[in-house]
């Protein structure tokens, strides 16, 4: 498992996590996007007032998610199975998309910890979301979506989000869908 912040304030010798705060999900961890379980965990004066907004704000999860929660909290043998699957991904998805074919026109990078890409388009990332979708089917996010313009600058500016959360196999046709639609921009 990648080493977490909370882990490496307690190796700094950082014991009260001072400015730092974690959120942790099933969505994520287990590949659980619609059960809503998580914690968030860190710097005690920051999460006091988190605690408070989420006692007004909140809401408890109905007995079935708790119960569902429990199960998948407790496993770790379905996170170690979803790694290599996204470690399979990744590899296989990764390799499609950097043919030499595209040079030029998109630029992927293997991150240390995530289940998307964050690539770089040689066009609009909105026209890119448009036109692939449009042509080949697939669907991925544009980045400016995700982030906001500041000074001028917004850092999802011709990115696309390409989430690898379905099976290998069908990663890997979305891949060679992409490929075949990017090499005509």
């Amino acid at each position: 498992a990648p080493v977490g912040l909370l882990q490496a304030c307690e190796a700094l010798g950082r014991h009260d996590y001072a400015r730092c705060v974690v959120f942790h999900s099933l969505s994520k961890r287990s590949n659980l996007p619609g059960l809503r379980s998580g914690f968030v965990a860190g710097d005690a004066k920051i999460l006091q007032p988190f605690l408070l907004y989420r006692t007004y704000h909140g809401s408890a999860m109905p007995m079935h998610t708790q119960l569902a929660s429990v199960v998948a909290w407790s496993d770790e043998e379905h996170v170690e199975e979803n790694r290599q699957q996204y470690s399979l991904k990744f590899k296989a998805v990764i390799e499609i998309l950097n043919d030499p074919s595209l040079a030029g026109k998109i630029e992927v990078e293997q991150t240390d910890a995530s289940f998307y890409l964050w690539v770089k388009t040689s066009i609009n990332e909105e026209t890119f979301a448009q036109q692939l979708f449009a042509q080949q089917h697939v669907t991925v996010l544009p980045g400016s979506y995700l982030s906001r313009t500041i000074k001028g600058i917004n850092p999802g500016q011709n990115r696309v989000r390409m989430a690898l959360v379905a099976s290998v196999e069908e990663c890997i046709e979305a891949a060679e869908r992409i490929k075949q639609f990017v090499q005509y921009l």
